[in-house]
This record gives structure tokens, C-alpha cells and sequence, in this order.
């Protein structure tokens, strides 16, 4: 039916140009942006479980870090460790030397004197060896009974427990050794071997803790490389087909302003009836 009061063709045609120009819009945000969810209605469960990847992706780059200090801090105690263990080695080299018969008392003082100091500097090794402020070796740290180092998404589950053994001179044995005399030589050879045990049998744990972190940071390296892959799948835009798309947008709008001019001018052409 020919009208001219309501335009019903060119409502239509409007109707149709909002839909596809909101539809371009949409298509260029996506484009613009990258991401396949611009807002929650593009797609609510995908947002949901993409937002909790990205979480878990945020949480493991932090754990990965965690591990990198780990290690550092396992590294720290382990050097100071190892001046210890050489120090050892010196002191058990001058005891037998005290133990022996060829030297004499006079000898075995000064002897001695060198003995008392490595003594001292096992413990100062002890308390200067710090990560962060804290002494590692000397027992007044968390460090002695037990740090937890967490190392993935899970700060329950995911966790490391990093135990460094103190290495004083007290907790070694070796603080009230004396080698100034024959017998003082004797008794200390065996604390020094007691010891030397000691600080092997807390390298070998720290040892172990090292390659127990270094495994775990190649873990969380490949689960972060794979949930980023899948984020990647649900969020990310298909650039190739959202600009074909586009591009099937815009024909749909130009037909629609096209559509709506020629509605535009039908009330015109029905006017010429009455000529």
C-alpha cells in the first residue's frame, strides 16, 4: 500500500543501517583491541575462564621469580658454605701437624693461634653470609627451621620448603677444640672430621634443593608457555576472519544507506499522483 504519512520502507531500512553500523563497530573494536571478547555478552563463559588463565599465568610468572630467588639464596648459602668446608680442611691440616711428634709445644702455641681464628671466622663466614639482611648460616634465621617458597599458582600446595643448616663453630663441634698440646691435637682431628661431614652432608641438601628449584622453573616455564596458548584460543581475535567479516559489514551498511536514501525519497515520487 502507497502512503505518504508513515515511511515504513525507510524505518526499515534504518533499522537495518543501526544493526549493521553496531555490527561494524563491534567488528573494529575487535580488531582494534585483539581480543575476541571485547565486553561480556561477546562471549560470558569464555571471559570467565579466560580471566581465571590470566590469573593463574600472573600468579606462575610471580612463582617463577619466587624459584629464581630461591636458587640465589641456595647459591649464597652454598659459597659460604664452602669457605667453611676449606676452612675445615686448613684446620684438621694444622692439627695433625699439633698431633704430630716432631713438633714441639713452643710450636704447637703458635699453631694454635692460627687454629683459634679460623675457629673465629667460621663463625663470622656464618653470620655474614646474608641474603636480604638475614644470616643464612648461623641459625637465627627462618631459614634454620623451615622457609616456604611458593612456586605456583596454589599457595597451599604448590611449595618448596627451603631448611639451611647452621654451621657455627658450636653446631659444628669445633668451638671448644684446642690443639696446643699432643692429646688437644688427637681429640680435636675427630670433631674436625665430624664436622667436615656436617657441612658436606648441608651441601648436599642444599644441592638438592637447587636442582629440586631448578626443575620446578622449567615446569612452570612450559605451564605458562601452554596457558598462554590457550588463552591465546579463547580471547584473542582471528584477524583474518574478523576482517572478512568486516568486510562483509560494510557492503551491508553502504545497502543500507543506500536502501534508506531511496526511502527517502519514495514519499516524493507518490507526491507526483497528484499532479
Amino acid at each position: 500500500m502507497a502512503v505518504i504519512s508513515t515511511n515504513l520502507a525507510a524505518n526499515s531500512a534504518v533499522r537495518y543501517l543501526n544493526a549493521n553500523s553496531a555490527d561494524q563497530t563491534a567488528s573494529l573494536s575487535k580488531l582494534a583491541s585483539g581480543s575476541r571478547i571485547v565486553s561480556a555478552a561477546d562471549d560470558a563463559s569464555g571471559l570467565a575462564i579466560s580471566t581465571r588463565i590470566s590469573s593463574d599465568v600472573t600468579a606462575l610468572t610471580q612463582a617463577a621469580t619466587n624459584a629464581s630467588h630461591g636458587t640465589s639464596i641456595l647459591q649464597t648459602a652454598d659459597g659460604g658454605a664452602s669457605n667453611i668446608s676449606d676452612m675445615l680442611q686448613r684446620m684438621k691440616a694444622l692439627a695433625s701437624q699439633s698431633a704430630s711428634g716432631t713438633v714441639t709445644d713452643s710450636e704447637r702455641t703458635y699453631i694454635q693461634a692460627e687454629f683459634a681464628q679460623l675457629v673465629e671466622e667460621i663463625d663470622g663466614i656464618a653470620q655474614s653470609t646474608r641474603y636480604n639482611g638475614e644470616s643464612l648460616l648461623d641459625g637465627t634465621s627462618d631459614f634454620s627451621t623451615g622457609m616456604v617458597v611458593v612456586v605456583g599458582s596454589d599457595a597451599t600446595s604448590d611449595t618448596i620448603t627451603v631448611t639451611i643448616d647452621a654451621l657455627t663453630s658450636t653446631e659444628l663441634g669445633v668451638d671448644a677444640s684446642d690443639i696446643s698440646t699432643q692429646a688437644g691435637a688427637t681429640t680435636a682431628i675427630a670433631a674436625i672430621d665430624a664436622a667436615i661431614d656436617s657441612v658436606s652432608s648441608a651441601r648436599a641438601n642444599i644441592g638438592a634443593l637447587e636442582s629440586r628449584f631448578e626443575f620446578r622453573s622449567n615446569t612452570i616455564a612450559t605451564s605458562i608457555e601452554n596457558l598462554e596458548a590457550a588463552n591465546s584460543a579463547i580471547k584473542d581475535v582471528d584477524v583474518a576472519a574478523e576482517s572478512a567479516n568486516l568486510a562483509s559489514i560494510k557492503v551491508k551498511t553502504q545497502a543500507a544507506v543506500a536502501a534508506a536514501a531511496q526511502a527517502n525519497s519514495m514519499p516524493q515520487e507518490l507526491l507526483k499522483l497528484l499532479q
